[in-house]
C-alpha cells in the first residue's frame, strides 16, 4: 500500500523559507515521479513541481522556478520541496504526489498516490 506523508508546512512572512517532506511508503518502483501540487482557496489545484525519482531530473511551474527547488533522497524515500523568497500568492495547501510514470507528470489527474496535504501561509 503506498502512503505519501507531508510535512513542513506552517506560517512564514513573505521573503521567508520553507521546506516540505514528503515521505513515501510502499513504491515498489523506482520509474515514479514524485510531484508537488498546490491549491489555495477558491483556485484550482496546479503543478508546481516533480522529480523523476531515478536520475533526479526535475521540472518547475513558471511562477516559482528560481524559489522552490525539489530533490529527493533515495535512502529516505524522501522528497523534498525547499521554498525560498515566499510570496503571500504561495499560500496554499501543499500536496505530494506520484505516478507510475515519466509521462504528462504536470496533468495532476495522472497521478496516481496524494499525501493529505500541508497547509503553507505566507504573511505579507
Amino acid at each position: 500500500q503506498v502512503q505519501l506523508v507531508e510535512s513542513g508546512g506552517g506560517l512564514v512572512q513573505a521573503g521567508g523559507s520553507l521546506r516540505l517532506s514528503c515521505a513515501a511508503s510502499g513504491l515498489s518502483t523506482y520509474t515514479y515521479t514524485m510531484g508537488w501540487f498546490r491549491q489555495a482557496p477558491g483556485k484550482e489545484r496546479e503543478f508546481v513541481s516533480a522529480i523523476r525519482w531515478s536520475g533526479g531530473r526535475t521540472y518547475y511551474a513558471d511562477s516559482v522556478k528560481g524559489r522552490f527547488t525539489i530533490s529527493r533522497d533515495n535512502n529516505k524515500d524522501t522528497v523534498y520541496l525547499q521554498m525560498y523568497s515566499l510570496k503571500s500568492e504561495d499560500t496554499a495547501v501543499y500536496y505530494c504526489a506520484a505516478k507510475r510514470d515519466y509521462k504528462n507528470l504536470y496533468t495532476l489527474h495522472d497521478y496516481d498516490y496524494w499525501g493529505q496535504g500541508t497547509q503553507v501561509t505566507v504573511s505579507s
